[in-house]
C-alpha cells in the first residue's frame, strides 16, 4: 500500500495554511508602513485647516477647574436645626422624651398628655411620631364629647408647656403608625380612666414627699 498517496492531502493542507500565514504577516508590514505618523506622534495627519485650528487653540491658557461651592462648604443645615433644637429645647429633656436610642422615649401606644398655653389638657395615644429636626411633631388621638378626635402638637412649640407619658404600652408596636385604631372594631375609646389613674398616683407621690420634706424641717428646728 502506497503511504505517499493517504499524507499527500495533509501536506498540502500544511503547505496552504504556511502560504496564508506568510501572506497575513506581509498584509500586515504593508498596512503599518503605510501608517503615516506626525512629529508629535499622532497616528493622522491634520490638514492644514486643522492644523490652523490646533494652533490657534494651543495659543489660550487653559486653567485648571476650580473648586466646587460643596467642596469648600459644607451642608448648613444640620448645624442651623441643631442651633434651633438648642435654642427651643435648652435641657434637652423633649429631645430625649422621643429619641429613638432612648429606652425610655415614648413609642407608639403609649397614653401622652400634652399641655399647652392655650386650654385644657389634651390626652390620647401616641399614633405617630413625625421626626423632622425642629418641626417634630406627634399625633395623638382621643375622645371629646364621645367623639374621637386626632390633633397635631408640634414638641418643640414654644405653646407646649408640658408632655407627660400617662400609661405604656405592656408589649412594643410592631408598626411606626397605628392608623388601624382609626377603624371601630380598633378604636381604644376614651383615656379618661387612664388619666386619673395617673392623677391620683402623683398625687399621692407627692403627698409622700412633702410629709417626708415637712418632717425633715420640723427635725432640724428642733
Amino acid at each position: 500500500m502506497n503511504f505517499a498517496a493517504v499524507g499527500r492531502p495533509l501536506g498540502c493542507l500544511k503547505t496552504a495554511l504556511r502560504q496564508m500565514r506568510q501572506q497575513r504577516e506581509w498584509q500586515r508590514s504593508l498596512a503599518t508602513a503605510a501608517v503615516p505618523k506626525t512629529p508629535n506622534g499622532t497616528k493622522f495627519i491634520l490638514t492644514d485647516r486643522q492644523r490652523s485650528r490646533e494652533e490657534r487653540l494651543a495659543r489660550f491658557q487653559i486653567y485648571p477647574e476650580l473648586p466646587t461651592v460643596r467642596t469648600n462648604f459644607k451642608d448648613p443645615m444640620p448645624a442651623l436645626r441643631q442651633a434651633q433644637i438648642t435654642k427651643l429645647d435648652p435641657t434637652g429633656a423633649r429631645t430625649r422624651l422621643f429619641a429613638k436610642d432612648q429606652a425610655d422615649a415614648a413609642k407608639p401606644g403609649d397614653v401622652l398628655m400634652v399641655s399647652t398655653k392655650a386650654g385644657e389638657p389634651f390626652s390620647g395615644y401616641l399614633i405617630e411620631i413625625r421626626r423632622r429636626g425642629a418641626d417634630t411633631a406627634i399625633l395623638l388621638r382621643g375622645q371629646m364629647m364621645k367623639t374621637s378626635v386626632e390633633s397635631w402638637f408640634k414638641v418643640y412649640s414654644p405653646t407646649v408647656t408640658a408632655i407627660n407619658i400617662i400609661w405604656r404600652r405592656p408589649k412594643r408596636a410592631r408598626r411606626a403608625r397605628l392608623t388601624y385604631m382609626r377603624k371601630p372594631e380598633h378604636d381604644k375609646g376614651s383615656v379618661d380612666h387612664l388619666v386619673a389613674a395617673w392623677r391620683k398616683e402623683r398625687s399621692t407621690l407627692r403627698a409622700k414627699s412633702g410629709s417626708g420634706g415637712a418632717r425633715q424641717q420640723k427635725a432640724k428646728r428642733k
